[in-house]
């Protein structure tokens, strides 16, 4: 029944007192400011405005609606000026949800750039494992998820189905092997998955647990899984006290280290790709851009800054391929 620019006039009116002064005020003409006003009492079927000459006085039905015309066209202002914040990187909000791991890397820095280059913007911040990171994004739960998978998995083994989103590959991560630092193999400059038939093995995730148990397979061995923690602190510590060797991604050997354990490229290769995922639309808000940009960045910085010589070649290979 109203249009903004109906309820405009209407208040013009109210504050004015006459056509002609409502149209000055609002850049129109007379004669359009009477046509809108006939169009107003049509779609109401009541006049709402009475005319004497030059000045016009409001029926009851025209002041109700100049009276509510000021509180709603009050909301909508304020509404688009909420919404120009947000399209300005003023003001918005970015729910992201990572896989625990990269919250002591990956994310760390996104977030201090992020906030750096665009303080209004908020960040909601949670910790899942894909594939729940991304049933949480296809939900509307989250805006971004970082997400990683293995090469090489097999397929419906912890394989995500990302048809209809946006997935940026950020970051290739070399697997490595971690042994006690007085194992048989650790003077070894590279050490064959084959050889560790016969070792107990400390899993991750469940994801990286399927990860294990598809190289090893390759290698014509079941692995002997002995413990089993998401705790990459418990995993190293675990492997230094001889209970066991891992695979343990190389982001997490930048922050995580032990003096009793060794770390070792394993053969044939392994690496698993970082991920920034997220929907169509959702890229296209200001403030879910700046964020993709800011761990875009982070992971440019951890390519370059934070691994060995050795990794960081097996790493550009990745990205390359």
């Amino acid at each position: 029944m109203f249009d903004v620019a109906g309820l405009r006039v209407m208040r013009a009116i109210a504050e004015q007192g006459s056509f002609t002064a409502a149209a000055n005020s609002l850049g129109y003409t007379q004669p359009a400011i009477s046509q809108m006003v006939r169009r107003l009492e049509q779609r109401t079927g009541t006049a709402l405005v009475e005319r004497s000459g030059r000045t016009v006085r409001l029926t009851e039905a025209g002041s109700l609606l100049a009276d509510r015309a000021t509180d709603i066209l009050d909301r909508i202002e304020k509404a688009q000026a909420e919404v120009s914040a947000i399209a300005g990187l003023q003001a918005g909000r970015v729910r992201l949800m990572a896989f625990p791991s990269s919250s002591a890397t990956l994310v760390p820095r996104a977030l201090a750039g992020l906030r750096a280059s665009h303080p209004a913007v908020t960040v909601q911040f949670s910790e899942a494992e894909p594939p729940e990171s991304l049933a949480a994004l296809r939900s509307g739960d989250v805006d971004l998820a970082v997400a990683f998978s293995y090469e090489g998995n097999d397929p419906g083994r912890g394989v995500d189905d990302l048809s209809g989103l946006d997935v940026f590959d950020v970051l290739t991560d070399p697997v490595m092997l971690v042994l006690p630092k007085d194992h048989e193999l650790a003077a070894q400059d590279a050490v064959e998955l084959a050889d560790l038939e016969a070792e107990q093995w400390i899993a991750g995730c469940p994801r990286c647990r399927g990860h294990l148990l598809t190289l090893a397979h390759k290698a014509g061995f079941d692995p002997e899984v002995a413990f089993e923690t998401e705790d990459y602190v418990a995993v190293l510590g675990l492997v230094a006290a001889g209970l066991g060797v891992a695979l343990v991604p190389h982001l997490i050997l930048t922050t995580v280290s032990h003096p009793d354990v060794v770390v070792r490229p394993v053969v044939p290769p392994s690496r698993r790709v970082v991920q920034v995922i997220t929907t169509p639309d959702l890229r296209r808000v200001p403030a879910v851009a700046a964020a993709l940009e800011a761990l875009s960045s982070s992971a440019a910085e951890l390519r370059a800054n934070a691994c060995d010589h050795q990794a960081c070649e097996e790493t550009e290979e990745g990205q390359a391929s």
